[in-house]
């Protein structure tokens, strides 16, 4: 299985928001950021709660797991 998300979708319907902006809160790198919604780095556990606070919605709200073929 590979972790999904929906950060990008989440980052556009909450004023649009950019990555900076959202890193800044967060307190990681753009790049980080990018990462993540590109599906090249997994957040820890740590990481994905402060994201889904920042959205006010649960973790599996912005990541699901997808069988991969």
């Amino acid at each position: 299985m590979k972790l999904e998300n929906r950060l990008k979708k989440m980052r556009f319907n909450n004023n649009q928001i950019t990555q900076e902006e959202l890193a800044k809160e967060l307190d990681v790198s753009r790049q980080t950021v990018n990462a993540i919604e590109n599906g090249k780095f997994n957040p820890s556990v740590k990481l994905a709660l402060a994201i889904a606070k920042f959205f006010k919605c649960n973790v599996e709200d912005i990541f699901y797991l997808k069988k991969e073929d």
